[in-house]
């Protein structure tokens, strides 16, 4: 019984495994990244180019409106990102992978519509409005980062903050 069950288990340690990591992906692995739907990363990027129109044209209004439904689109496509990339961990690493990059891209959209609606508040002298749109986008986009810096100097305009930070020179390649 005990030869069985080790010549059991060592079939099943060497058995060959189906490389889910590896290889180019087959027509049917592959998804259309733009199926007309609605809810994706161009749709926000519609929704903040809306709210560039919208302010440009002087409708405050209509521009707040606009980043804020690219700010709440961003961030649940964020965390729907973040949920599958955790589910298939461990399973498929492309599915990890490709969700991760996909979660950057909501969050850079996300400090990006941050930082436009808190201009469109500051326009409209709501100060008070701008500044938690701002310290997440320093959360979000660390003061390293350009987004971050330009988050960080408009605290410094607004007068909440009173020390300025002067960033490193980026590194030379």
């Amino acid at each position: 019984m005990r030869r069985l069950l080790l010549s059991a288990s060592l079939a099943l340690l060497f058995a060959p495994l189906p490389a889910l990591a590896q290889g180019e992906a087959t027509s049917q692995e592959v998804v259309a990244t733009n199926s007309g739907d609605t809810f994706n990363i161009t749709a926000v990027n519609e929704l903040l180019a809306q709210g560039d129109a919208e302010a440009a044209s002087g409708d405050l209004t209509a521009a707040i409106a606009s980043y804020d439904k690219a700010r709440n689109a961003a961030r649940s496509l964020l965390s729907f990102y973040r949920d599958l990339s955790g589910a298939f961990r461990g399973l498929d690493a492309r599915i990890p992978r490709a969700m991760d990059a996909k979660g950057r891209e909501a969050i850079q959209r996300l400090a990006s519509a941050n930082l436009r609606l808190a201009a469109a508040y500051r326009r409209e002298n709501q100060a008070e409005v701008a500044v938690p749109l701002l310290v997440e986008v320093i959360k979000l986009m660390t003061p390293a980062n350009e987004d971050g810096r330009k988050a960080y100097q408009q605290l410094l305009e607004i007068g909440f903050v009173s020390i300025p930070y002067n960033a490193p020179a980026p590194p030379s390649n």
